[in-house]
């Protein structure tokens, strides 16, 4: 699959990025966010001003120039529409569907751009909702975050303090008890179903208490759920939900771990885990940045001889101007969504302070991609989440090769390093580095620190393929592993930790004008907030701080 894509890509590679274009985004120096993207194209405009196409192949983000004023412009429809000057029309831009095409005008007469820029919303519609204007808006933080990041950058030692709160406090706060009930025979294959879960035969039939659990599931047994089935979603086709505890992982898996991983310990055999699948032959993955998080500057892990005090990033950037980050997706994105789930760790802890990836690439920090717009350097040996410009998901590690790909990447977030992947011979095995303090998994130094984590996965099985969120009530990257290899997973990496808020998943469903919202646990709903009677989801509904991922049914208007 890749092999074909990293040939193609090698090729538009060298036509599309200017030498210039490639000496800006490689050189060691400061730097804007526009000098970043090397695939950049730009248009002077016949009244002065300019139209810049951040990557032409997604065709989803501009800059457009008009005297000192700087907008940033997204298209509504990038698969089927064309924006952008023509010598025909001086006023205002040509929307092009196919052969037909539409005169937009922005400059002249009433204004519309300066109007879209004063409403003041995250988005503007322009050009008949064709065309949005993306304006900076203020992302929603918890008093936890708050406090959090008041203590690492106002209180010396305050990581320190955060630290000890994690170990101490937060080591077992969200740790799901799920009695466990035995039970005969096997359960049937639900149809359409991701692959089984290998768990242990004599544990396999037994029922479990899902605990706290906010899904509402199709065929549960009097509240209960048999251990490592797939239960589809009620009124949601191609969502699937499984419950287990690490002790039930069958004991081939367990063996062909053995000296790999550090073997969990008594808590995490017992923590409950929740498994979400989405069949991706029914979605679509998006991504998209909170209005802070993850920056662009330095990670205060990074070590001392690598930092680069001229630079006020690893990639020679501080913010993303004149690009702006909204918090959340355009309104058709957002009508079209129906799950979302916290991304991947803060920039303050996304990099790498031990082993070889900290002594290398500036440190290894996490790199990512929104639209098409490089905003952080996708580096080398990191575990990656892409989407395509085509809509095919991969979860893979980042190489140097790889390079070739980035003019088709549509979105890409990094976290870390591998949980899971699949080695020559086709083995499932643990990343090289699960429980080891250079995996940046951000425990205790031996690796064993427990605590409420998520992480994702692809997983291939009988022609579809699944998308798996996981979330570990108490766990290690071990007990992760163990897990993912369990569910047949090629692929897997981590999320982010210790929090509802950073471990946040939730699904909508639409009955007319109302959206009700399902949470993944229980807890996660003070997340929303309310205007009046009705409930705002996090995500879709507000502008967040975080960073994000997205699923799109397919076959939605």
């Amino acid at each position: 699959m890749f092999a074909r894509m990293f040939f193609v890509a090698i090729a538009y590679l060298s036509v599309s990025a200017g030498a210039d274009q490639l000496a800006d985004y490689r050189a060691p120096k400061p730097k804007t966010a526009l000098e970043l993207q090397m695939f950049r194209r730009s248009t002077p405009l016949a009244m002065g001003g300019e139209w810049i196409e951040i990557n032409p192949q997604i065709n989803a983000w501009y800059i457009l120039r008009i005297g000192d004023a700087v907008y940033h412009l997204e298209n509504a429809d990038p698969q089927h529409l064309h924006i952008g000057p023509d010598s025909s029309f001086v006023e205002g831009l040509i929307v092009a569907e196919g052969a037909r095409k539409t005169p937009c005008p922005l400059w002249g007469g009433d204004g519309a751009l300066e109007q879209a820029r004063a409403s003041g919303l995250p988005f503007t519609p322009l050009c008949g909702g064709k065309l949005f204007l993306r304006n900076p808006t203020a992302g929603h933080k918890t008093s936890k975050e708050w406090a959090t990041d008041f203590l690492r950058r106002h209180v010396w030692g305050g990581e320190q303090i955060t630290n000890l709160v994690r170990q101490t406090v937060y080591a077992d706060a969200f740790l799901l008890p799920a009695e466990q009930i035995a039970a005969q025979g096997q359960h049937a294959r639900v149809a359409g179903a991701p692959a089984p879960l290998l768990l242990d035969s004599e544990l396999a039939a037994a029922l479990l208490t899902p605990t706290s659990l906010g899904l509402e599931l199709q065929g549960s047994e009097e509240g209960r759920v048999r251990a490592g089935r797939w239960y589809p979603l009620v009124a949601h086709r191609g969502i699937f939900v499984s419950a287990l505890q690490p002790g039930m992982v069958a004991a081939e898996i367990v063996e062909a771990q053995r000296g790999q991983i550090k073997a969990p310990d008594e808590v995490e055999l017992k923590a409950l885990v929740y498994l979400v699948a989405f069949d991706l032959g029914n979605f679509d993955l998006g991504f998209a940045l909170g209005t802070e998080h993850p920056s662009l500057l330095w990670s205060e892990r990074v070590l001392p001889q690598i930092r680069v005090e001229s630079l006020p990033g690893p990639d020679g950037i501080g913010e993303i101007a004149p690009l702006i980050a909204t918090g959340l997706p355009n309104p058709q994105i957002a009508a079209r969504t129906v799950a979302t789930f916290t991304g991947g760790f803060k920039r303050y802890h996304g990099a790498f302070k031990y082993g070889d990836l900290a002594k290398i690439n500036s440190g290894s920090h996490y790199g990512f991609i929104e639209h098409g717009a490089v905003l952080s350097k996708l580096q080398p040996g990191l575990a990656t989440a892409l989407v395509m410009d085509d809509g095919e998901v991969d979860l893979r590690t980042w190489t140097e090769g790889d390079e070739a790909l980035l003019g088709r990447v549509r979105h890409a977030r990094q976290n870390g390093v591998a949980l899971v992947e699949t080695d020559a011979a086709g083995q499932i095995r643990p990343g090289r580095l699960v429980g080891n303090s250079a995996g940046n998994w951000s425990g205790a130094v031996d690796g064993r620190y427990r605590t409420l984590r998520a992480g994702m996965c692809l997983q291939e099985w009988d022609g579809r393929h699944f998308l798996i969120y996981g979330y570990f009530s108490s766990a290690t990257s071990g007990a992760m592993a163990r897990v993912f290899a369990a569910g047949q997973c090629g692929y897997a990496m981590h999320l982010d930790m210790n929090a509802l808020e950073h471990t946040y998943l939730a699904v909508y469903r639409r009955r007319d004008q109302d959206l009700q919202i399902e949470h993944l646990v229980s807890g996660m709903e003070v997340l929303d907030k309310k205007s009046g009677e009705q409930v705002v989801p996090r995500f879709v509904g507000y502008a967040d701080n975080r960073d994000f991922f997205y699923l799109m049914r397919k076959d939605a208007p």
